[in-house]
Protein backbone atom coordinates (compact mmCIF):
# COMPACT_ATOMS: atom_id res chain seq x y z
CA UNK A 1 0.00 0.00 0.00
CA UNK A 2 2.92 2.70 0.67
CA UNK A 3 4.09 1.82 -3.13
CA UNK A 4 0.65 2.94 -4.28
CA UNK A 5 1.01 6.27 -1.84
CA UNK A 6 4.98 6.41 -3.21
CA UNK A 7 3.94 5.82 -7.14
CA UNK A 8 0.25 7.76 -7.04
CA UNK A 9 2.45 10.97 -5.72
CA UNK A 10 4.39 10.84 -8.91
CA UNK A 11 0.54 12.30 -10.22
CA UNK A 12 0.69 14.84 -8.59
CA UNK A 13 4.45 15.92 -9.25
CA UNK A 14 3.40 15.19 -12.90
CA UNK A 15 0.41 17.79 -12.67
CA UNK A 16 2.86 20.00 -11.42
CA UNK A 17 4.85 20.17 -14.45
CA UNK A 18 1.91 19.98 -17.07
CA UNK A 19 -0.49 22.95 -15.41
CA UNK A 20 2.01 25.45 -16.28
CA UNK A 21 2.29 24.04 -20.16
CA UNK A 22 -1.41 24.03 -20.10
CA UNK A 23 -1.32 27.79 -18.83
CA UNK A 24 1.01 28.45 -21.32
CA UNK A 25 -0.84 27.19 -24.44
CA UNK A 26 -4.55 28.00 -22.99
CA UNK A 27 -3.09 31.64 -23.06
CA UNK A 28 -1.21 31.78 -26.31
CA UNK A 29 -4.52 30.26 -28.05
CA UNK A 30 -6.47 32.52 -26.04
CA UNK A 31 -8.54 30.24 -24.34
CA UNK A 32 -9.49 31.91 -20.81
CA UNK A 33 -12.74 32.18 -19.25
CA UNK A 34 -13.89 35.80 -19.34
CA UNK A 35 -15.40 37.60 -16.34
CA UNK A 36 -19.34 38.53 -16.14
CA UNK A 37 -21.25 39.96 -13.61
CA UNK A 38 -22.30 35.94 -12.42
CA UNK A 39 -18.16 35.62 -11.87
CA UNK A 40 -15.62 36.40 -9.24
CA UNK A 41 -12.61 37.16 -11.24
CA UNK A 42 -11.96 40.76 -12.85
CA UNK A 43 -9.49 39.24 -15.59
CA UNK A 44 -9.57 37.11 -18.41
CA UNK A 45 -8.37 33.54 -16.68
CA UNK A 46 -6.54 30.18 -19.00
CA UNK A 47 -9.34 27.52 -19.00
CA UNK A 48 -9.08 23.75 -19.70
CA UNK A 49 -7.24 23.40 -16.19
CA UNK A 50 -9.07 19.89 -16.47
CA UNK A 51 -6.87 18.39 -19.13
CA UNK A 52 -3.71 18.78 -16.80
CA UNK A 53 -6.13 16.56 -13.78
CA UNK A 54 -6.56 14.55 -16.99
CA UNK A 55 -3.42 14.30 -18.34
CA UNK A 56 -2.00 13.33 -14.72
CA UNK A 57 -4.43 10.74 -13.70
CA UNK A 58 -3.97 8.85 -16.61
CA UNK A 59 -0.15 9.05 -16.54
CA UNK A 60 -0.67 7.95 -13.39
CA UNK A 61 -3.11 5.06 -14.31
CA UNK A 62 -0.20 4.11 -16.72
CA UNK A 63 1.89 3.91 -13.80
CA UNK A 64 -0.10 2.05 -11.29
CA UNK A 65 -1.92 -0.30 -13.94
CA UNK A 66 -4.72 -0.72 -11.42
CA UNK A 67 -6.62 -4.29 -12.61
CA UNK A 68 -10.68 -4.39 -12.27
CA UNK A 69 -13.56 -5.75 -13.99
CA UNK A 70 -14.95 -1.91 -14.53
CA UNK A 71 -11.56 -0.53 -15.39
CA UNK A 72 -11.96 -0.19 -19.44
CA UNK A 73 -15.61 0.91 -19.31
CA UNK A 74 -14.29 3.85 -16.48
CA UNK A 75 -11.75 4.72 -18.44
CA UNK A 76 -13.56 5.22 -21.88
CA UNK A 77 -16.32 7.02 -20.00
CA UNK A 78 -14.22 9.39 -18.29
CA UNK A 79 -12.60 10.32 -21.86
CA UNK A 80 -16.14 10.83 -23.02
CA UNK A 81 -16.73 13.26 -20.15
CA UNK A 82 -13.51 14.88 -20.82
CA UNK A 83 -14.30 15.45 -24.70
CA UNK A 84 -17.63 16.77 -23.65
CA UNK A 85 -15.67 19.42 -21.08
CA UNK A 86 -13.15 20.25 -23.64
CA UNK A 87 -16.13 21.14 -26.18
CA UNK A 88 -18.07 23.10 -23.43
CA UNK A 89 -15.46 25.22 -22.51
CA UNK A 90 -14.31 26.26 -26.23
CA UNK A 91 -17.79 26.46 -27.63
CA UNK A 92 -20.58 26.64 -24.70
CA UNK A 93 -22.88 23.81 -25.33
CA UNK A 94 -26.49 23.92 -24.51
CA UNK A 95 -27.59 22.06 -21.04
CA UNK A 96 -29.83 19.56 -23.19
CA UNK A 97 -26.59 18.24 -25.10
CA UNK A 98 -24.23 18.32 -21.83
CA UNK A 99 -27.07 16.42 -19.85
CA UNK A 100 -27.32 13.83 -22.65
CA UNK A 101 -23.59 12.91 -23.25
CA UNK A 102 -23.34 12.86 -18.98
CA UNK A 103 -26.39 10.30 -18.94
CA UNK A 104 -24.37 8.26 -22.07
CA UNK A 105 -21.09 7.82 -20.10
CA UNK A 106 -23.22 6.98 -17.47
CA UNK A 107 -24.85 4.22 -19.48
CA UNK A 108 -21.06 3.23 -20.85
CA UNK A 109 -20.18 1.68 -16.69
CA UNK A 110 -23.71 0.62 -16.37
CA UNK A 111 -24.35 -1.30 -19.37
CA UNK A 112 -21.21 -2.37 -20.57
CA UNK A 113 -18.92 -2.37 -17.63
CA UNK A 114 -21.87 -3.97 -15.37
CA UNK A 115 -21.64 -1.08 -12.23
CA UNK A 116 -24.62 -1.10 -10.61
CA UNK A 117 -26.33 -0.77 -7.13
CA UNK A 118 -28.72 -4.21 -7.45
CA UNK A 119 -29.55 -3.68 -3.50
CA UNK A 120 -29.20 -2.57 -0.28
CA UNK A 121 -28.82 -4.46 3.50
CA UNK A 122 -31.65 -2.84 5.40
CA UNK A 123 -29.85 -1.91 8.83
CA UNK A 124 -32.95 -3.82 11.34
CA UNK A 125 -33.08 -7.23 8.39
CA UNK A 126 -33.64 -8.47 5.64
CA UNK A 127 -32.41 -5.94 2.29
CA UNK A 128 -34.11 -3.56 -0.45
CA UNK A 129 -33.99 -4.64 -3.98
CA UNK A 130 -34.02 -1.92 -6.57
CA UNK A 131 -34.80 -4.64 -9.58
CA UNK A 132 -35.79 -3.35 -12.86
CA UNK A 133 -34.93 0.23 -11.80
CA UNK A 134 -31.51 -0.85 -10.48
CA UNK A 135 -29.67 0.69 -14.08
CA UNK A 136 -31.43 3.98 -13.96
CA UNK A 137 -30.86 4.25 -10.09
CA UNK A 138 -27.32 4.18 -10.71
CA UNK A 139 -26.92 6.42 -13.74
CA UNK A 140 -29.03 9.15 -11.48
CA UNK A 141 -26.41 8.99 -9.11
CA UNK A 142 -23.27 9.33 -11.69
CA UNK A 143 -24.65 12.31 -13.65
CA UNK A 144 -26.15 13.76 -10.35
CA UNK A 145 -22.87 13.81 -8.66
CA UNK A 146 -21.23 15.40 -11.75
CA UNK A 147 -23.16 17.80 -11.64
CA UNK A 148 -22.77 19.21 -8.22
CA UNK A 149 -19.26 19.24 -8.72
CA UNK A 150 -19.94 21.59 -11.78
CA UNK A 151 -21.63 23.73 -9.74
CA UNK A 152 -20.07 24.62 -6.89
CA UNK A 153 -17.10 25.24 -9.59
CA UNK A 154 -17.49 29.10 -8.61
CA UNK A 155 -14.22 30.00 -6.47
CA UNK A 156 -10.35 29.71 -7.20
CA UNK A 157 -9.13 26.33 -5.55
CA UNK A 158 -13.24 25.56 -4.68
CA UNK A 159 -14.01 22.67 -7.06
CA UNK A 160 -10.61 21.12 -6.60
CA UNK A 161 -10.10 21.28 -2.99
CA UNK A 162 -13.73 19.91 -2.31
CA UNK A 163 -12.95 17.36 -4.52
CA UNK A 164 -9.63 16.36 -3.09
CA UNK A 165 -10.92 15.96 0.52
CA UNK A 166 -13.75 14.09 -0.96
CA UNK A 167 -11.22 11.70 -2.60
CA UNK A 168 -8.83 11.58 -0.10
CA UNK A 169 -11.96 10.00 2.11
CA UNK A 170 -12.82 7.68 -0.51
CA UNK A 171 -9.31 6.24 -0.30
CA UNK A 172 -9.11 6.26 3.28
CA UNK A 173 -12.28 4.09 3.39
CA UNK A 174 -11.54 1.87 0.56
CA UNK A 175 -7.64 1.14 2.21
CA UNK A 176 -9.55 0.10 5.51
CA UNK A 177 -11.73 -2.15 3.56
CA UNK A 178 -9.52 -3.38 1.39
CA UNK A 179 -10.18 -2.62 -1.86
CA UNK A 180 -6.87 -1.43 -3.51
CA UNK A 181 -8.47 -0.58 -7.29
CA UNK A 182 -10.73 2.05 -5.55
CA UNK A 183 -8.04 3.21 -3.33
CA UNK A 184 -5.40 2.99 -6.00
CA UNK A 185 -7.94 4.96 -8.34
CA UNK A 186 -8.71 7.62 -6.06
CA UNK A 187 -5.11 8.27 -4.49
CA UNK A 188 -4.48 9.22 -8.26
CA UNK A 189 -6.73 11.37 -8.78
CA UNK A 190 -6.02 12.68 -5.46
CA UNK A 191 -2.78 13.85 -5.86
CA UNK A 192 -3.37 14.76 -9.51
CA UNK A 193 -6.34 17.59 -8.23
CA UNK A 194 -3.62 18.62 -5.30
CA UNK A 195 -0.96 19.65 -8.24
CA UNK A 196 -3.50 21.29 -10.11
CA UNK A 197 -4.58 23.42 -6.85
CA UNK A 198 -1.39 24.89 -6.60
CA UNK A 199 -1.91 26.48 -9.28
CA UNK A 200 -5.94 26.99 -8.82
CA UNK A 201 -6.24 28.38 -5.57
CA UNK A 202 -6.73 32.15 -4.94
CA UNK A 203 -5.48 34.21 -7.13
CA UNK A 204 -5.90 31.52 -9.88
CA UNK A 205 -3.40 31.25 -12.59
CA UNK A 206 -5.80 28.50 -14.28
CA UNK A 207 -9.32 27.56 -14.19
CA UNK A 208 -10.27 23.80 -14.41
CA UNK A 209 -13.51 24.63 -16.54
CA UNK A 210 -16.14 22.26 -17.10
CA UNK A 211 -13.32 19.57 -18.56
CA UNK A 212 -11.82 19.20 -15.12
CA UNK A 213 -15.61 19.75 -12.77
CA UNK A 214 -17.62 17.28 -14.95
CA UNK A 215 -14.24 14.71 -15.12
CA UNK A 216 -13.54 14.57 -11.29
CA UNK A 217 -17.66 14.72 -10.26
CA UNK A 218 -17.92 11.44 -12.70
CA UNK A 219 -14.83 9.93 -11.49
CA UNK A 220 -15.77 10.81 -7.62
CA UNK A 221 -19.47 9.00 -8.52
CA UNK A 222 -18.08 6.12 -10.01
CA UNK A 223 -15.44 5.51 -7.15
CA UNK A 224 -17.77 6.39 -4.50
CA UNK A 225 -20.54 3.68 -5.90
CA UNK A 226 -17.33 1.32 -6.28
CA UNK A 227 -16.76 1.70 -2.79
CA UNK A 228 -19.96 0.69 -1.19
CA UNK A 229 -22.28 -0.77 -3.90
CA UNK A 230 -24.36 -3.58 -2.52
CA UNK A 231 -23.65 -2.48 1.36
CA UNK A 232 -25.76 -2.40 4.12
CA UNK A 233 -28.32 1.34 4.35
CA UNK A 234 -25.87 2.95 6.44
CA UNK A 235 -23.14 2.54 4.54
CA UNK A 236 -24.84 3.75 1.34
CA UNK A 237 -25.39 7.13 2.85
CA UNK A 238 -22.13 7.52 3.91
CA UNK A 239 -21.30 8.51 -0.02
CA UNK A 240 -23.85 11.19 0.34
CA UNK A 241 -22.17 12.41 3.59
CA UNK A 242 -18.55 12.54 1.85
CA UNK A 243 -20.34 14.83 -1.06
CA UNK A 244 -22.79 16.67 1.26
CA UNK A 245 -21.40 20.37 0.54
CA UNK A 246 -21.88 19.99 -3.63
CA UNK A 247 -24.67 17.64 -3.19
CA UNK A 248 -27.09 19.94 -0.90
CA UNK A 249 -25.64 23.35 -2.98
CA UNK A 250 -26.84 21.52 -6.08
CA UNK A 251 -30.28 20.30 -4.85
CA UNK A 252 -31.05 23.77 -3.04
CA UNK A 253 -30.22 25.58 -6.63
CA UNK A 254 -32.92 23.08 -8.01
CA UNK A 255 -35.58 24.23 -5.44
CA UNK A 256 -34.75 27.94 -5.29
CA UNK A 257 -35.00 27.91 -9.40
CA UNK A 258 -37.95 25.86 -8.85
CA UNK A 259 -39.77 28.64 -6.41
CA UNK A 260 -38.55 31.35 -8.52
CA UNK A 261 -39.84 29.51 -11.74
CA UNK A 262 -36.83 29.11 -13.36
CA UNK A 263 -35.37 26.65 -15.27
CA UNK A 264 -33.93 24.20 -13.40
CA UNK A 265 -30.17 24.88 -15.87
CA UNK A 266 -30.27 28.37 -15.26
CA UNK A 267 -26.91 29.81 -13.75
CA UNK A 268 -27.31 31.85 -10.68
CA UNK A 269 -25.65 33.37 -8.03
CA UNK A 270 -26.62 32.20 -4.70
CA UNK A 271 -24.93 29.08 -4.83
CA UNK A 272 -23.27 28.84 -1.25
CA UNK A 273 -19.46 30.08 -1.90
CA UNK A 274 -21.76 33.47 -3.14
CA UNK A 275 -23.46 34.10 -0.27
CA UNK A 276 -20.26 33.34 1.52
CA UNK A 277 -19.15 36.36 -0.15
CA UNK A 278 -22.21 38.74 -0.12
CA UNK A 279 -21.83 38.57 3.92
CA UNK A 280 -18.52 39.87 4.05
CA UNK A 281 -16.19 36.75 3.59
CA UNK A 282 -12.72 37.24 1.22
CA UNK A 283 -12.56 35.15 -1.71
CA UNK A 284 -10.18 32.69 0.04
CA UNK A 285 -11.69 32.78 3.35
CA UNK A 286 -15.46 31.57 1.56
CA UNK A 287 -13.00 28.83 -0.25
CA UNK A 288 -11.55 27.82 3.18
CA UNK A 289 -14.30 27.94 5.10
CA UNK A 290 -16.40 24.95 2.72
CA UNK A 291 -13.48 23.35 3.05
CA UNK A 292 -13.42 22.75 6.18
CA UNK A 293 -17.36 22.00 5.99
CA UNK A 294 -16.62 19.30 3.69
CA UNK A 295 -13.66 17.94 6.08
CA UNK A 296 -16.33 17.81 8.82
CA UNK A 297 -19.12 16.12 6.91
CA UNK A 298 -15.96 13.54 5.62
CA UNK A 299 -14.94 13.28 9.35
CA UNK A 300 -18.64 12.71 10.00
CA UNK A 301 -19.13 10.07 7.29
CA UNK A 302 -15.92 7.60 9.06
CA UNK A 303 -17.63 7.96 12.19
CA UNK A 304 -21.35 7.24 10.66
CA UNK A 305 -19.41 3.52 9.65
CA UNK A 306 -17.91 2.52 12.66
CA UNK A 307 -20.39 3.71 15.42
CA UNK A 308 -23.95 1.82 15.73
CA UNK A 309 -27.34 2.15 14.53
CA UNK A 310 -28.58 4.83 16.97
CA UNK A 311 -25.30 6.47 16.84
CA UNK A 312 -25.33 6.81 12.79
CA UNK A 313 -29.18 7.80 13.31
CA UNK A 314 -27.94 11.13 16.05
CA UNK A 315 -25.00 12.02 12.76
CA UNK A 316 -27.22 12.02 10.83
CA UNK A 317 -29.86 14.25 12.62
CA UNK A 318 -26.89 16.31 13.69
CA UNK A 319 -26.04 16.72 10.10
CA UNK A 320 -29.16 17.62 8.54
CA UNK A 321 -29.82 19.96 11.09
CA UNK A 322 -26.17 21.73 10.05
CA UNK A 323 -27.55 21.67 6.41
CA UNK A 324 -30.49 23.48 7.54
CA UNK A 325 -28.97 25.95 9.74
CA UNK A 326 -26.56 27.20 6.08
CA UNK A 327 -29.74 26.91 3.79
CA UNK A 328 -31.54 29.64 6.77
CA UNK A 329 -28.26 31.70 7.74
CA UNK A 330 -27.17 32.12 4.14
CA UNK A 331 -31.03 32.73 2.50
CA UNK A 332 -30.01 30.09 -0.34
CA UNK A 333 -33.56 29.69 -0.49
CA UNK A 334 -34.94 33.24 0.27
CA UNK A 335 -34.85 35.70 3.09
CA UNK A 336 -38.43 34.55 4.33
CA UNK A 337 -37.72 30.52 4.15
CA UNK A 338 -36.21 29.44 7.90
CA UNK A 339 -38.44 27.25 10.09
CA UNK A 340 -35.72 25.84 12.34
CA UNK A 341 -34.56 29.28 12.81
CA UNK A 342 -38.27 30.01 13.88
CA UNK A 343 -38.20 27.02 15.61
CA UNK A 344 -35.43 27.95 18.13
CA UNK A 345 -36.85 31.73 18.67
CA UNK A 346 -40.12 30.00 19.70
CA UNK A 347 -38.64 26.93 22.16
CA UNK A 348 -36.33 30.06 23.37
CA UNK A 349 -39.55 32.66 24.06
CA UNK A 350 -41.26 29.75 25.67
CA UNK A 351 -38.43 28.96 27.77
CA UNK A 352 -38.25 32.55 29.01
Amino acid sequence: MINIVVLSAISMLISLLITPIVIKYSKKLHLTDKPNQRKVHKAPVPTLGGLAIFLSFIIGLLIQNPVSEFHLAIICAAFLIVALGIIDDLKDLSPRVKMLTQIAAAALVVYWGGLQVDFINLPFGGRFEFGILSPLITIFWIVGVTNAINFIDGLDGLAAGVSSIALLTIAGMAMSMGDVYVTTMALVLFFSTVGFLRYNFFPAKIFMGDTGALFLGFMISVLALLGFKNVTFISFIVPIFILAVPISDTLIAMIRRFINKQPVSSPDSSHMHHRFIRLGFTHKQAVLLIYVLSAMFSLAAVLFSMTTIWGSILIFIVAMCVIQALIENLEMINSDYKPLTNLFKKALRHKS
